[in-house]
């Protein structure tokens, strides 16, 4: 049962080599999401969580390649690892990560650098450039860690709660967007000259990420007093940079004193490093296998929807145990508990694309909401 709803559900039809037979080792993830899934309540179903933003792209797998294109599974002297050049800067600090000029193609050049170090050294090389990259296996699971930085506040659930989702991309939208399914006023806050990386190009991803949300464009810097006052009116504050990015600017949790029961979510990629879905995944050991047994990408970015899901249930879980606390999840230990999962064996089953999502509605516009978010702010400190 477990296979055919993998093959089901497009994952199957992500995870392989390219040229060769969908990989079905990993079923046992999408049973596990499904869980989580309808424990939330919501209507929508784990399979298009998953795999959705891969339909909407028109992603295929592509085995060491990640299906979005910007991840490679690369070998080196003693293992795997992964690199991500999803970003403009990541690219232009190719030649000081391989320590010449890189004129060609810079994927090749990386892995003839890469292929008789060990891979500590290639990572740990990449990571002093800021690089997002990680070596096949290198994080355990682990649970969320949750701390009590405030008072708590009454049992209660995510329906009328104000979200401030400081989060862009996949994992932080998506938890917002399962919150504002479940009747929450979600504040997607932006910076002007950073917005969300998913508003450019299609739309239809960041729409079906942040339809029912309101925008608030803020200037971090210029614009910290009303931030400060926006992340105290809150009952859930989303942050996806890391930890560092907001406490600089005296914007951290134990900065900016709450409403009791507030909820302060965090999510990062590696912990202290940068990360992303594909990277992450590998991280955590989250990988499918080609037919002689070595490491394909898992999915599409397989870490950032899992971590939407289960930080999703967390909120759920912290708002009904009265709140009060901060919950800090990483991408990678988050695929390293679905890595543990039990493999499923080898076998001939059928795999379908995945399947479009349904989106109903547009994304706010950038700052649509402003008047009515600083209305909410006011309103809230009359509370």
């Amino acid at each position: 049962m477990a296979e055919a709803a993998w093959g089901a559900s497009g994952l199957a039809w992500l995870t392989g080599a390219p040229d060769g037979r969908p990989d079905f080792s990993r079923a046992a993830v999408l049973q596990r999401a499904g869980q989580l899934v309808d424990r939330l309540d919501l209507g929508v179903d784990a399979a298009s969580l998953l795999a959705g933003r891969a339909a909407l792209r028109g992603f295929t797998r592509a085995g060491r390649v990640s299906p979005g294109g910007a991840s490679r599974l690369l070998p080196a002297v003693d293992g795997w690892w992964a690199l991500t050049l999803s970003r403009p800067d990541d690219l232009d600090a190719v030649p000081a990560l391989i320590e010449t000029d890189c004129p060609g193609e810079p994927w090749a050049a990386i892995a003839a650098w890469a292929a008789d170090q060990p891979v500590a050294d290639v990572v740990g090389r990449a990571r002093l450039l800021d690089l997002p990259a990680a070596g096949l296996g290198e994080t355990a699971a682990a649970p969320p860690l949750i701390r009590r930085v405030g008072p708590a506040g009454p049992s209660r659930g995510p329906g009328g709660a104000l979200v401030v989702d400081l989060t862009s991309l996949w994992a932080g939208p998506l938890c917002g967007q399962l919150l504002a399914r479940a009747g929450a006023t979600v504040v997607k806050v932006e910076s002007p000259s950073r917005p969300d990386g998913t508003r450019a190009g299609d739309r239809a991803f960041f729409d079906w990420m942040n339809t029912g949300k309101l925008s608030c464009a803020i200037d971090f810097d210029h614009d910290a007093v009303f931030l400060a006052q926006l992340l105290a009116a809150a009952d859930v504050v989303l942050e996806g940079s890391r930890p560092a990015a907001l406490a600089r600017r005296g914007l951290g949790p134990l900065d900016v004193t709450g409403r009791p029961g507030r909820v302060w979510l965090q999510i990062t990629g590696h912990g202290g490093f940068p990360g992303f879905g594909d990277d992450a995944a590998v991280a955590g050991g989250l990988v499918g296998f080609d037919v002689a047994g070595d490491p394909v990408f898992c999915g599409d970015a397989i870490a950032d929807p899992l971590t939407g899901i289960e930080a999703a249930v967390a909120v759920f879980e912290a708002l009904a145990r009265g709140g009060g606390e901060l919950i800090t999840f990483s991408l990678a230990t988050v695929a390293a508990g679905y890595a543990a999962l039990p493999l499923q064996p080898p076998g001939e089953h059928p795999a379908s694309p995945p399947g479009r999502p349904r989106i109903e509605g547009r994304g706010p516009r950038l700052g649509a909401d402003n008047a009515r978010v600083g209305e909410l702010v006011q309103a809230a400190s009359r509370c």
